[in-house]
Formats: structure tokens, sequence, C-alpha cells
């Protein structure tokens, strides 16, 4: 069977377990209070595993052995597994698995269980390279939004590449789903539209803050008095932060927390949570679109498909915004002895 043929079967198996997920958390978040959700379910050297997480993950194993891995072997990995891997069917070898699946069922745990913001459902599949396989090997991914509880629709996006970028929308209220058209920014400029640094937690908040500064005024110059150059939004999510990208909402956004390990280092303080491939593994949906993703050396980025590595990326909406941002970022980085 041809490999295009054989993703469109594996994009329609996706969507449901995506929608079945979805809907899952949703009901949990409409009879479960905050406290219940937010509990600890389990906690290690990787992410917090909260309570909500266990509602998703309890789909994923079964549904993908049952309607993919058992017509081709699957290297499935994500959080919650044990070694953060496992191979299906049961019994199989990782070197005869067709497919490695990269998942996050739920990018932007707190956002959701705290009903402050929407969550998204993560998908990448790359054919299986072995342990090299990285995010450059990605052919397919599916973005699912896990709206609040107040919110009646919800977004999904997916792509196979180089075969364009897809969306649509999804009214939990009447059933019914319509296409929607991604569209990201095509400004020149971040003045008057978002952009930002990432800088969600404690640790080294006022050196992302400065990097975040010099960026904007090496881009816009010094801030006239009674106006403002632009805007930023803190989203605690990276699938949320690709989706404000693709939507047209964000012109830049860049997540440098990795960088800051020296630093931090030197107070006698540890790096704490950093995205990790699991959290970006839908970048092709972005890049079929248009956005440019890289790392913070300006390369394409990429990473092997593991649990265990920490990203920094930076996103453009266009070639306009990057070349006028990525000179200032690449300055106030090096003068910090950051690359």
């Amino acid at each position: 069977m041809a490999e295009a043929q054989k993703l469109e079967e594996i994009l329609g198996h996706l969507r449901r377990l995506h929608a079945s997920i979805r809907d899952a958390v949703v009901t949990a978040c409409e009879r479960s209070d905050v406290s219940e959700l937010a509990m600890i379910a389990h906690d290690d050297e990787g992410d917090t595993i909260y309570a909500v997480d266990r509602v998703s993950e309890d789909l994923i194993v079964d549904f993908i052995a049952e309607h993919i891995a058992s017509v081709q072997p699957v290297v499935l990995i994500a959080e919650g597994i044990e070694g953060g891997r496992m191979v299906l069917p049961a019994g199989t070898n990782a070197d005869d698995a067709v497919w490695r699946i990269i998942f996050d069922p739920i990018d932007g745990t707190r956002g959701i269980m705290y009903q402050k913001r929407s969550a998204w459902i993560l998908t990448g599949v790359a054919p299986n390279e072995g342990e090299d396989t990285s995010l450059r090997d990605i052919v397919l991914a599916v973005q699912t939004e896990i709206p609040l509880v107040k919110q009646h629709l919800s977004d999904v996006f997916w792509a196979i590449r180089d075969l364009g970028a897809f969306a649509e929308r999804y009214d939990r209220l009447s059933g019914t789903t319509v296409p929607i058209t991604l569209r990201p920014s095509r400004a020149k400029s971040i003045a008057h539209g978002y952009a930002q640094v990432s800088r969600f937690f404690p640790g080294a908040r006022e050196e992302l803050a400065a990097i975040d500064e010099e960026i904007v005024r090496g881009a816009l110059g010094e801030v006239v008095p009674g106006k403002a150059h632009c805007f930023e939004d803190q989203y605690t999510s990276t699938g949320g932060q690709l989706a404000e990208l693709m939507y047209g909402h964000d012109r830049f956004t860049a997540d440098l927390r990795p960088l800051m390990e020296s630093l931090l280092s030197k107070r006698g303080l540890s790096l704490g949570i950093c995205c990790h491939p699991y959290d970006i593994c839908t970048e092709l949906i972005a890049r079929e679109l248009g956005v440019i993703v890289t790392d913070e050396m300006g390369r394409p980025l990429d990473a092997v498909l593991s649990i265990e590595p920490d990203i920094c990326w930076a996103g453009y909406a266009n070639a306009d915004i990057r070349r006028e941002i990525e000179p200032h970022l690449t300055e106030s980085l090096r003068k910090r002895g950051l690359i």
C-alpha cells in the first residue's frame, strides 16, 4: 500500500482518537472540581503528571494497539509510558516497527485544569528510522483543541508533509464540523502585533524579559510616550503557541528556556521544566502553512523523538518577520554567551 494512502488511514484513526480524548477531558472537567483534577498522579524527573492527564493517557495505548499497530507495528513515544516508549503490538522488536508515533495527550494541562485556556492534543508520525528518528522525519501531524467547558467550539489541524495543512472547527453542541482556513500573519513587522519570549516559570524570568526587551527595542526603537510598540501573550502551551502563529494571532514567539541552564547553575538553581519533542511534534503543520520554526541558531528545528531532550525554538509568522527579529535575537544571545 502506498505511503500516502497509509498515512490517510492513520490520520483517520488519530482524528478519532483525538476526538475521544477531547471529549473525555471536557467531560472530566465538567464533572470534577479543580482540586481533583490538579491532584498529582505521578512526579519524576520529567513533567509532573496530574490527575487530569490520566484521563487521556488511559485511552491511547489500547486505541493505537487496536487500530494502527495491528496493521503495521509502532513505537509509541509519550510521557506516562514506562521508559518513555513502548512497541506495539506487545513483544514486537523496535527494529521491526514501521512507524514512530510521538504523542502529547494534553499540552497545556495547567491551563485546562484551571479552566483558564484551551489545551491541545499533539501527535506526530514518522517512518521508523531507529533511535535517530527525529522531528524532521515527521510526515504526519495532528493537533486538536481541548476547549474550556464554557466553550462550544473546538479546532483540529492536520498536515501530511508536502501536501499542505488543513483545519476544521467542531461544534460540540450541534455535533457539526466545518472547514476553516489557517492564515499566518502577513505583516512585515511585529509593530502593533503580538510577539514574545516565553517566560512562564520562575528562575530566569528577568533574563528572558531582558532579551525580549532588547529584541523589541532593536526592531522597533524606543517606545513613544503614550503608545504601545507591540503586545505579548504568555500562553503556557507550546501547541497553543504554534496555534497562535498558525491562526495569524501572533507574529513571533521564542522559547529559550534551555539556554538559561548555565545562568541558573551559577546561581545554584535548577533549570526546571522545558519544551520537549512531544510538545512541538506538530511543528510540521505550521511549516506547511509557511510559518518558520528554527532552533536557537536559526537552523531548521530538529531533535530525536524521545521524551528527554530540552528544546529551544523560535517561530516567525513569515520571512519578513524573521528578517526583522532574528538578528536582534542572535545578538542578544551571543553577547550573553548563550550561543
